[in-house]
């Protein structure tokens, strides 16, 4: 029999236990729930690991927020958000300039619309394929709905690789390219931009080829030249986007930029501008990579190294070895950045190039902030490693966000024929930064952590959520 003065401690064991046991039950909900939907995406969706991929990491935090919002779960919203609500597949062909007929793969993957027209790049590379242009369309939902502009997802591309073509070669494809495309695109419909492959020159003949066949020249393409049409900042958008979230999420800590170690993935356009804006905050680049090897330079890669080595990838499509011969500094061959001592770690190179040894390395060598400034570069087994070790991680679909804000940006001054000041661009998407880093905070926060992974999708789920619901059945 238990007496009076142990009914009390008796009494807090046995409701300790009885929470314990609803949290466990729970979760099991959880789980199974998660589990049954994802082996029916999987089974509709074979063969599209990265797609696979982004689904199971946005079900690990939305179904869970579902089952206590039921209002998402009876009108089956995710399972209508894994579907695109058109995919556009199409033959490009195309003469070499020794007058060989080529045949390319052309996509447009039109996944989201509730909150705006489908917004999202044009990937042009060798591995594109259906599955890819899914996961990144997926991502993109999530990734513009964050940052308040109204904007749906979309994705689109070729397996068409521009690297070793002529200028008349890309000229040529983009203009197959967009004879087909046209007709499915336009200002309130669907607004490409560029991505992997899609640069200025690209974009300039995707553009020009559009205004030919539409007879009409609107803010149909983001990524212009500044000379027709394009915003200031745009090519150092989501670089510099990636650093002002790193920013926040260190602010968080009480922790700045200033002094930190930084090594970087990539040496192209998101990791040449992010490497810029670290410098100006006060940090130390001392690694960036290409997919030969790492470059290692321990005193720091300042403004005139960063310079060179725009000029370098940009201008005579060069090798990061070749940085060794000018500067006194290592190159590490086949080697990931990762490998190396730092604070910050930014990979911005491409999808699952940071796996669960690179974490485990990184989280070795003491670092305190990961983001991600690809699509995705992250596997799932490296993201709960850092999760475990308490390293703060920052998805792409949050800190990748900066580029697309942008285009945004671009299309609303498109649409007003204005053209705003480089300082007020920047300033706007310093702020679209900050807010999306204070939505990740609202539906993140656990305990005394935050989990920046739930917060980016939970933050963006719900607005698009409840479009899909107010706008019915379709």
């Amino acid at each position: 029999m238990i007496k009076g003065n142990q009914l009390v401690p008796f009494f807090y064991t046995f409701a300790e236990s009885f929470l314990t046991l609803i949290q466990i039950l729970f979760m099991s909900k959880h789980q199974s729930e998660i589990n049954a939907f994802l082996k029916k995406v999987e089974e509709r969706n074979s063969g599209e690991p990265e797609f696979l991929q982004a689904v199971r990491e946005v079900a690990e935090s939305i179904i869970p927020f579902t089952l206590e919002n039921p209002q998402y779960r009876d009108a089956r919203i995710l399972e209508r958000m894994v579907e695109p609500e058109r995919v556009v597949m199409f033959r490009v062909p195309w003469l070499s300039d020794n007058g060989e007929f080529m045949i390319n793969r052309g996509f447009r993957v039109q996944m989201n619309s509730a909150i705006g027209p489908y917004k999202g790049g044009l990937r042009f590379r060798d591995t594109v394929n259906l599955g890819i242009l899914k996961f990144l369309a997926f991502e993109q939902v999530f990734k513009n709905s964050l940052t308040s502009l109204p904007m749906g997802g979309g994705k689109g591309g070729s397996d068409f690789d521009p690297k070793g073509k002529s200028d008349l070669e890309v000229m040529r494809f983009c203009q197959s390219f967009m004879t087909e495309l046209f007709r499915h695109i336009g200002p309130d419909v669907d607004i490409p931009a560029g991505d992997i492959g899609v640069g200025a020159r690209e974009v300039g003949f995707l553009f020009g080829q559009y205004k030919r066949l539409s007879n009409e020249f609107s803010g149909v393409l983001t990524g212009k030249g500044v000379q027709y049409g394009g915003s200031l900042i745009r090519p150092e958008a989501t670089g510099y986007g990636c650093v002002y979230f790193v920013k926040e999420m260190l602010g968080v800590r009480k922790m700045a930029i200033k002094g930190k170690k930084t090594v970087i993935s990539g040496s192209g356009n998101v990791a040449q501008f992010a490497a810029e804006k670290i410098i100006q905050l006060g940090g130390k680049v001392i690694a960036m990579s290409d997919s030969d090897g790492t470059i290692y330079d321990p005193a720091g890669i300042d403004d005139r190294k960063l310079d060179w080595i725009m000029d370098l990838k940009n201008n005579k499509r060069g090798r990061l070895a070749e940085y060794v011969k000018r500067y006194k500094a290592d190159y590490l061959d086949g080697v990931k950045p990762w490998e190396v001592k730092c604070d910050i770690a930014l990979p911005c190179a491409t999808q699952n190039e940071l796996d669960a040894k690179d974490a485990q390395k990184l989280v070795e060598n003491g670092c305190i902030a990961v983001a991600e400034g690809a699509n995705m570069p992250c596997t799932h087994d490296a993201v709960e490693l850092f999760h475990k070790h308490d390293v703060m991680f920052a998805p792409g679909k949050a800190s990748n966000a900066g580029g697309v804000a942008v285009s945004g940006l671009e299309m609303s001054q498109n649409s007003l024929r204005l053209s705003w000041s480089r300082e007020e661009v920047d300033l706007r998407l310093h702020d679209i930064m900050k807010n999306i880093h204070a939505t990740c905070i609202r539906y993140g926060k656990e305990n005394d952590s935050i989990n920046y992974v739930k917060g980016a999708n939970i933050g963006g789920f719900i607005k698009v959520a409840d479009a899909m619901i107010a706008q019915g059945h379709v």
